[in-house]
């Protein structure tokens, strides 16, 4: 290379400046645009969401249509997940879903008291099932591996059908079961019961709200407590806080 070839390429170079110039404008752009990805990103799990529970929603009305009317046995967080003996809403359903994947919420990521493991790996599944929207048998149902006290005022017992729901469209059965409002630093009376100290076990889910499946079978995801608040959770018609602790 000769002297002036050399000199040509030297003013082509770029200054300490420019550099610093260049990495401030990626930087930059990277701090407006990270955020806008992370919000596509989960705007995209909100909706690989909803379509699992629209399966699920699914699968409830054909298990509905095949059985009479009658919606499946009540069973929920009990061990043994994958064994022939596990109890759960989801292996009933799973003659019509053909896979426990669709009841794996794409934000599942547990909570302390699974030690961080996600709900379809501990319970079978993301979704909490309201318990007094399906059929509460005595001696059969069984929740956390043991009997369901039935005789506790509050609670309901009974196969539940179709012509008990007042509203089916506006009945939800299942919710995810993270909600943000249930947060203990939202939610500072505990009137959710994730916030008490002894047990606690609420871990965010998705940022803005969560789904909900209703008992005709349509899924939604909504981002409104007040709106969760004003649905049914029971065929009754029973709202929020009439049935929570004995019916959610």
């Amino acid at each position: 290379m000769n002297s002036r070839n050399f000199r040509s390429w030297n003013r082509q170079g770029f200054t300490l400046i420019e550099l610093l110039v260049v990495i401030a404008i990626i930087a930059i752009l990277a701090a407006i645009l990270f955020p806008v990805f992370a919000q596509a990103r989960e705007k995209a799990r909100e909706v690989t969401c909803t379509s699992n529970m629209r399966q699920i929603g699914l699968a409830v009305r054909m298990y509905v249509q095949d059985n009479d009317e009658t919606y499946p046995i009540f069973q929920a967080y009990n061990s043994g997940v994958g064994a022939p003996s596990h109890l759960g809403v989801e292996v009933e359903l799973e003659p019509y879903t053909k896979s426990t994947n669709v009841f794996l919420c794409p934000d599942d990521s547990g909570d302390p008291f699974t030690g961080g493991k996600n709900y379809v790996t501990v319970y079978g599944s993301s979704y909490r099932f309201d318990r007094a929207c399906f059929s509460a048998i005595p001696g059969v149902s069984l929740q956390n591996d043991a009997p369901i006290d039935l005789t506790t005022p509050g609670h309901r017992e009974g196969v539940v059908t179709d012509a008990m729901f007042e509203s089916t469209a506006e009945t939800r059965i299942m919710r995810d079961e993270m909600m943000p409002w249930f947060a203990p630093q939202v939610d500072t009376t505990d009137k959710y019961g994730y916030a008490d100290p002894a047990q606690l076990y609420y871990k965010q889910w998705h940022p803005r709200g969560g789904g909900l499946i209703f008992a005709d079978g349509h899924a939604k995801f909504t981002t409104s407590e007040t709106t969760f608040l004003n649905y049914n959770e029971t065929p009754d018609g029973a709202k929020f806080p009439a049935c929570w602790t004995a019916c959610d």
